[in-house]
């Protein structure tokens, strides 16, 4: 059977559609953010299988059942990893549902973590040994001693400010170590490498504070897939089952984390309703959940999205006591075009 390839960066107007109905009719919804997709069509001008992209997570993949056993799947995913490559991403993810771990297997996938309700794969075979390996690595030998008492922080710090700061000094006031995870998601308006520099200099006078990059293995709640999972509520619970267990189950024991601390969260209902989930399911992993109360200043909680508008403006007086002076000169010389040392 002959079959005509269709892509595009993304699909739109009738192709998308298209595109559309087909996952629909496959139990699939198309996720926002898609920046690519590939289909392949038979002579009549219909979708017989499908594939996306977003940043390095394949996604919203699909084969009608007429037309599986003509290794549609393969072709599908062999043209994602070709986009991939070409856009500089040799690390690729897949979210899907447990049943489909077989098909992923032998297309060159390896299994992470499996909750009830998702995979998480990757196309390296220990991709995720190695990347507790480099957390290890990255910590004081003191640090992983077993009488040490260690906490840790996950966050986006998109950018650092006083918050973030102050909920790293009370976790050290309660800790000998911290870990402090800053997450690798591309979305944010700051990129992983300069969030991770504005962390790492803004504590760098707090030694027992350990700032990592927390690479792909740690995911934003804001950008999980749910696409193939229909109660969108549902899904978001699935989405922090699956990020909570492989932090509780895989990454706390290398690191001898016990405790996690998180900021009370006033405004986000999506990182508010993370938080909530992380009390229930991180306590039975064996690891606390400390909440802190948010920093304030002027009466009102510090704000890493606040910080971003005075940003905007340029107005650098504004952000002053939202933000250490390692940040505020940062971003003065980002929005100068100059390119800090570090």
């Amino acid at each position: 059977m002959e079959f005509v390839k269709l892509e595009g960066r993304p699909l739109k107007g009738k192709e998308l559609e298209l595109l559309k109905d087909f996952l629909r009719r496959n139990d699939l919804d198309y996720d926002q953010g898609i920046e690519y997709s590939v289909c392949l069509l038979d002579e009549n001008y219909r979708i017989q299988a499908t594939g996306s992209a977003e940043q390095n997570v394949l996604k919203c993949i699909a084969v009608n059942k007429s037309a599986r056993g003509f290794g549609l799947s393969g072709t599908i995913i062999s043209s994602l990893t070709q986009y991939e490559f070409e856009n500089g991403r040799s690390h690729i993810l897949i979210y899907t549902k447990p049943e489909n771990r077989e098909m992923f297997g032998d297309l060159g996938f390896y299994p992470v973590l499996m909750t009830d309700e998702v995979l998480f794969m990757e196309n390296r075979k220990n991709g995720f040994e190695e990347f507790v390996n480099r957390l290890i690595s990255e910590s004081p030998k003191e640090a992983l001693k077993p009488d040490m008492v260690i906490g840790s922080i996950v966050a986006n710090c998109n950018p650092f400010t006083y918050g973030h700061r102050y909920l790293a000094e009370q976790a050290l006031a309660c800790c000998d170590y911290v870990h402090v995870l800053v997450l690798a998601d591309n979305r944010s308006s700051f990129g992983v490498d300069e969030r991770f520099f504005m962390v790492r200099e803004g504590l760098r006078d707090l030694p027992r504070a350990i700032v990592h990059q927390a690479a792909d293995y740690v995911i934003s709640a804001a950008t999980f897939p749910t696409y193939f999972i229909k109660e969108k509520v549902r899904g978001k619970k699935a989405c922090c089952q699956l990020d909570l267990e492989l932090f509780g189950k895989r990454i706390a024991p290398a690191l001898k984390i016990t405790t996690r601390f998180v900021g009370t969260e006033p405004v986000c209902a999506v990182t508010g309703h993370y938080n909530e989930e992380m009390k229930k399911i991180l306590p039975g992993l064996g690891i606390s959940v400390k909440e802190i109360e948010r920093k304030r200043s002027g009466g009102e909680a510090i704000s890493a999205t606040e910080v971003r508008k005075w940003y905007e403006k340029g107005d650098f007086e504004g952000m002053r006591n939202l933000v250490p002076e390692t940040t505020l000169e940062y971003l003065e010389k980002k929005k100068k075009g100059q390119r800090p040392k570090g």
